[in-house]
């Protein structure tokens, strides 16, 4: 059994009770962000009187380079602003199937992710992180991409530049198209060498995903960026105008400022701010027997694994409720074995200390109980 849709459960979470469930950002403002939110009213009135497709330009330049991406084609065509990363992925996942009938998709990852190939008509083949550094010379021959999502939710992998050279390089020699969702590329470092440059020499048709709502605490004011090959034939543009017209520009004023106080040190205090909150969530839990699963990931959520006689995730997650907090089971992130994700929670870290402790402690305090009560 499992507790639903991640999304679903998210939203739930979002309505009431301590929610560390959704990894979107809802840590207080930092000084720098209230300042710029302080100049919203000055914000509308350039947005309303500045040329569109410059607001988008510089949003896209000061987002892309701030996180290394120097290649990424802003300035041209091959670069879109989108409402959301979904919207992004759920255009990709149109223009896949009209060129393939089957993917080969991490596993895990976050569940809309296959959900969406899924509801497009493409069959999906697992692949193992490690398997993208190891090489994907077995995959069947039906398979006509390859989607990759780095770093990796739940886990916090990063598929580092000398596999993605091997990996891009392979998907050129084999025909396949190469997928990228890179969402939280901006919370690890280790991420951010310029992909778009070694997609490009590559030769292979690629696509890429961007986010800018898992960084800034903005109350879901966002953009995700869609970015593509010149040689990736995909009908992407044609697909996004089915979609929507464009973003708000407004948004894109902001990000643009968001994403110049981020590289002016606010990407390292968000690092400091998950790094601390990770540790106090491992100090408070491990006594009561969870186990940090990935405690060199930089990502704002962490993997807990329960003990065993917590049972299942989605019982822990039902007992959690009952102290009005909310977490994610991980089944439903191991989209083609759920069973695989079956004693592992993940806990989102892009909050208040003060959450993430209490939260902890009501994880340790379930932990402790239910192992008490088997004793019994």
């Amino acid at each position: 059994m499992t507790a639903g849709k991640l999304t679903t459960l998210e939203n739930r979470a979002i309505a009431h009770g301590l929610n560390v469930s959704d990894g979107h950002p809802r840590m207080p403002l930092t000084r720098g962000q209230r300042a710029i939110v302080a100049e919203l009213g000055d914000l509308f009135d350039e947005a309303a009187k500045r040329p569109f497709h410059e607001i988008e330009q510089e949003a896209q330049r000061a987002f892309l380079h701030g996180l290394g991406q120097h290649g990424a084609p802003v300035g041209g065509e091959r670069l879109l602003s989108c409402y959301s990363s979904s919207v992004a992925m759920d255009i990709v996942a149109r223009t896949l199937a009209e060129r393939t009938g089957s993917v080969a998709l991490i596993h895990p990852t976050f569940d809309n992710i296959p959900d969406l190939l899924l509801a497009r008509g493409l069959d999906l083949v697992p692949v193992a992180e490690r398997r993208f550094e190891e090489g994907l010379a077995d995959l069947p021959p039906e398979v006509g991409a390859v989607f990759v999502t780095t770093p990796n939710n739940p886990t916090g992998w990063v598929l580092g530049s000398g596999p993605l050279e091997r990996l891009a390089s392979w998907c050129a020699e084999t025909g396949r198209i190469l997928a990228m969702d890179t969402c939280f590329r901006g919370q690890d470092v280790r991420a951010q060498y310029d992909t778009y440059r070694i997609l490009d020499d590559s030769g292979a048709e690629w696509v890429v995903i961007e986010d800018t709502g898992k960084l800034w605490p903005m109350l879901e004011l966002k953009a995700g960026f869609l970015a593509w090959g010149e040689r990736t034939e995909l009908e992407i543009a044609e697909a996004f105008d089915d979609v929507l017209l464009s973003v708000s520009p407004l948004v894109l004023l902001l990000i643009t400022r968001l994403a110049r106080d981020a590289s002016d040190g606010g990407y390292a205090e968000l690092a400091r701010l998950l790094e601390g909150n990770r540790r106090a969530l491992g100090e408070i839990t491990g006594p009561a027997g969870l186990v940090m699963k990935e405690p060199d990931s930089r990502i704002s959520v962490a993997q807990l694994e329960l003990p065993e006689s917590c049972g299942t995730a989605t019982e822990f997650y039902i007992r959690l409720l009952e102290h009005n907090v909310h977490v994610l089971p991980c089944e439903a992130f191991h989209w083609a074995r759920n069973s695989d994700g079956g004693r592992d929670v993940r806990v989102a870290l892009a909050r208040a200390p003060e959450e993430v402790r209490a939260a902890a402690t009501a994880l340790a305090e379930v932990s402790a109980r239910t192992r008490a009560d088997e004793r019994r």
